[in-house]
C-alpha cells in the first residue's frame, strides 16, 4: 500500500473510532499491520460500522488514558460480522494504519475549538465510534501539525 494523503478526503467517510491504549492501541494495531474493530455494543456505533467502506479514513482516538486522536487509521475490510458476538448481530470492520499524527489532538483541546462543538465526539460522548465531517476533520489535522 502507497503513501495515503489523508487530507484528500474526496469519496471517503471519515470516522473516529475510540479505543482504551492499555486494551488496544495504534502501536498495537502498527504491530498488528490489520485489525479486527469488534466488541462494539451500541446500537448507534453499531450502525456505523455497518455504513463503512473500504478506503474511508478514522482517527484512531487513545479513550480514558490519554483521551486524544493519535493517528489515521483505514478501513480495509467492511460489512462483517463481529466475531466476538455469537448471535451474528453485532457489526465489525478490519482496519489498517495510516499515520500517527505529529502531536496528539486532545479532547481538552477539542472542547476548547469553536469550531468543533458540533462533533459527534462531544455530543455523543459516549460513542466509541462516530462521524466526522470534512471541516472537522481538516480542522484536526491541522491542530495535529499534519502527520509524520
Amino acid at each position: 500500500m502507497g503513501k495515503i494523503n489523508v487530507s484528500d478526503t474526496e469519496g471517503r467517510q471519515l470516522w473516529l473510532m475510540k479505543s482504551e491504549p492499555d486494551v488496544y492501541s495504534y502501536d498495537d494495531l502498527v504491530a498488528e499491520g490489520e485489525g479486527t474493530w469488534d466488541g462494539v455494543r451500541n446500537h448507534l456505533a453499531a450502525r456505523n460500522l455497518r455504513t463503512m467502506q473500504p478506503g474511508d479514513l478514522a482517527f484512531f482516538y487513545h479513550s480514558n488514558i490519554g483521551k486524544e486522536i493519535v493517528a489515521v487509521a483505514m478501513i480495509s475490510v467492511g460489512g462483517i460480522t463481529d466475531p466476538t458476538d455469537f448471535d451474528g448481530k453485532w457489526a465489525a470492520v478490519k482496519v489498517k494504519p495510516v499515520v500517527k499524527l505529529k502531536q496528539p489532538v486532545t479532547l481538552a483541546q477539542i472542547k476548547a475549538t469553536e469550531a468543533l462543538q458540533e462533533m459527534e465526539l462531544i455530543r455523543l460522548s459516549r460513542l466509541s465510534v462516530s462521524a466526522v465531517r470534512p471541516t472537522e476533520w481538516a480542522l484536526l489535522l491541522e491542530m495535529a501539525g499534519g502527520t509524520e
